[in-house]
């Protein structure tokens, strides 16, 4: 099987985040895998060790990204692809999916797999717009894959501790639930295997896939912490419904 991960670099969980103009300040803070790709690296590396074949790492952005394909490499991936964009944090969810699905068609995969969504923006889109692109069957939420010739018994996850089993046809697009496996961590072997991998490199411009947006960020801003105490009168039921009100129309919790 041939596989390709799609894997996105995100600010580090721990990083100061600080605000600059409609996004934030990337020159003092540390990046890493985003974690929910890192699951679907573990499934591609797992289909890959059960039923032969090769696992690529594909990663869009600045030239920091190889850092992320190289981890990728050291854990198990065969071989990498590097998109160049140094403004790829302004691409909407269409825009990446576009560059990574123009990517995906020169390698005829069997398989690609991302995770459900990325720590950084959280659309939650790309497996599904790649999907659509490439004109492919797709699934989500995937907590389990069986491989049976030319196609697949998955295992998803619903709400309410409710599950799905379907069968899907190769080649396909799945989006990886965080927690289907155990993620491993790259040994000293394969980081040092991993500086004689290959990993290509081109341009969004090359693949042919223009930069216009169909949506963009007006405006990013910390949330400011007011205090504020509202008194309910009324009967029990009254205040129980103006309760119930407020809770869903103005916290929106439930």
């Amino acid at each position: 099987m041939k596989i390709i991960v799609c894997i996105k670099q995100v600010p580090a969980k721990d990083a100061p985040l600080a605000i600059a103009g409609n996004w934030i300040k990337e020159s003092d803070i540390g990046f890493e895998m985003n974690e929910p790709d890192s699951y679907a690296l573990e499934e591609a590396l797992r289909l890959k060790e059960k039923h032969g074949g090769e696992v690529i790492a594909l990663s869009l952005g600045p030239e920091r990204v190889k850092q992320t394909i190289k981890e990728a490499l050291a854990k198990g991936a065969d071989r990498g692809i590097h998109i160049v964009d140094d403004n790829f944090a302004q691409l909407d969810p269409l825009g990446s999916a576009k560059t990574l699905a123009a990517a995906i068609q020169k390698e005829k995969a069997d398989l690609v797999l991302t995770g459900l969504q990325s720590d950084d923006h959280g659309f939650g889109q790309t497996g599904v717009l790649l999907a659509g692109l490439l004109d492919l069957p797709h699934a989500t939420i995937i907590m389990q894959i069986e491989v049976d010739g030319g196609k697949m018994k998955l295992k998803r996850e619903l709400e309410a501790g409710w599950f799905q089993h379907i069968e899907c046809p190769l080649p396909a697009v799945l989006s990886i639930q965080s927690g289907i496996n155990k993620v491993r961590y790259a040994t000293l072997k394969g980081i040092m295997a991993a500086k004689k991998k290959e990993i290509a490199v081109m341009t969004r411009e090359s693949l042919g896939v223009s930069a216009e947006t169909t949506q963009k960020i007006e405006k990013i801003y910390v949330p400011t912490k007011t205090k504020k105490t509202e008194f309910l009168t009324g009967t029990p039921k009254e205040v129980a419904t103006k309760l119930v009100e407020k809770l869903k129309f103005e916290a929106r919790v439930i």
